[in-house]
């Protein structure tokens, strides 16, 4: 889907006031979910600037923050500054220990793709205890079944949820959002709104510096190890965003890795295999490792997972996946080149469970197709 960007006659930050009052204006309750993330600290002091002008009504807000177990210190320190924050301008703020499911790139060899959070038959080895505060339970929750995706619209179906989604982050984001305003709509079915959801990278650290917000140290860790700009990306330990970086990170919090591997053992493949396919990587180490050895024929290989999906795919989840490639495979295989076929091949083995990478393949590569053939005259621009 062509997605058509125009120009407004305010900037980025005006817009997300705008958006936000507008749902506080509404009279029905208002729930913000949280994460201790850049994106959700810019939507936090958006709200926390608003209420301190008199703009909106603190009493329609309750945060939520739903903790993963397995997230880095300087996150929970942050999330308790802010929690108090909010709570002194007199919102409400749920703080929820709650075992929900989680994606956890480490489980293929144990044939498990779901993380249970706060697991009570793993209490022994959390990564770390909950605080004394903390929502253990809660009677809307299906405990080890539902992802808090499910869980968090549930209870807060009698009013409207703001994020903090950007579009900047994905392709997926980007056209979902799209069609919804072509649609005109303003909010998801969840009722979700995501006031920020034009702001790219720069507009979020910009409005962080100019508003004075301290984010949380693991972001200059990131970026003190080699991470991009556009790799600044954090969340619990077993997406596979963070599980690139936990080897590095063991410099900053020395006992880190320790303490992971005790609650999930696969973890080791992080220290064996960071730098390789498994984990989508592209560094020089990597490309002087294997430069070595005979190219890799990439369409060759994908021929073989293809035609041996039980051997290569060995749960019902990594077959899906799994099929959904097989299928982008064949439909451009046409007109991919070799780069194309190794990025296929790198997505489908370093795991793509909520097909994030295939739609950002799709884009790209038939993007790109039609960029070429409008340049050579066979399409009408």
């Amino acid at each position: 889907m062509a997605v058509k960007r125009c120009i407004a006659s305010i900037d980025v930050l005006q817009a997300a006031e705008i958006r936000i009052k507008n749902v506080f204006n509404n009279g029905l309750p208002v729930f913000m979910s949280f994460s201790g993330g850049k994106d959700s600290l810019c939507l936090a002091q958006l709200v926390v600037n608003l209420v301190q002008r008199g703009e909106v009504n603190p009493a329609q807000l309750t945060v939520q923050f739903i903790d993963e177990e397995a997230i880095f210190p300087c996150i929970e320190a942050k999330v308790k500054e802010w929690r108090k924050k909010f709570m002194l301008l007199g919102a409400k703020f749920e703080w929820f220990c709650l075992e929900v499911k989680h994606y956890n790139c480490f489980n293929e060899l144990a044939n498990d793709e779901s993380f249970i959070c706060w697991d009570s038959a793993k209490r022994d080895v959390w990564v770390r205890q909950p605080p004394s505060f903390a929502i253990r339970s809660h009677p809307q929750l299906n405990p080890r079944t539902d992802a808090y995706q499910d869980f968090l619209p549930r209870i807060s179906s009698d009013g409207i949820t703001i994020t903090g989604i950007r579009t900047a982050e994905s392709v997926q984001r980007l056209q979902n959002i799209a069609s919804m305003t072509r649609a005109g709509n303003k909010m998801t079915a969840r009722h979700q709104v995501f006031p920020i959801y034009d702001w790219t990278d720069k507009d979020v650290w910009r409005y962080l510096l100019c508003e004075g917000v301290d984010i949380p140290e693991i972001y200059l860790n990131l970026w003190q190890s080699g991470s991009g700009r556009g790799q600044l990306r954090v969340s619990q330990f077993f997406s596979i965003d963070t599980a690139k970086s936990l080897v590095k990170m063991n410099e900053y919090y020395p006992d880190l890795m320790d303490r992971i591997i005790r609650r999930e053992p696969n973890a080791y493949l992080a220290a064996l295999y960071w730098d390789s396919e498994m984990f989508g990587r592209s560094s020089r180490q990597r490309k002087e490792l294997e430069s070595s050895g005979p190219p890799k024929d990439y369409k060759a290989e994908l021929l073989k997972m293809f035609g041996n999906m039980d051997v290569f795919f060995t749960t019902p989840h990594k077959r899906k996946v799994a099929e959904h490639y097989r299928n982008f495979f064949m439909s451009i295989s046409s007109i991919a080149e070799d780069k194309d076929f190794r990025m296929i091949y790198e997505g489908l083995i370093s795991g793509d469970p909520k097909l994030r990478t295939h739609r950002a393949l799709y884009q790209k590569i038939y993007g790109k197709y039609i960029a070429d053939a409008k340049k050579e005259g066979g399409l009408d621009g």
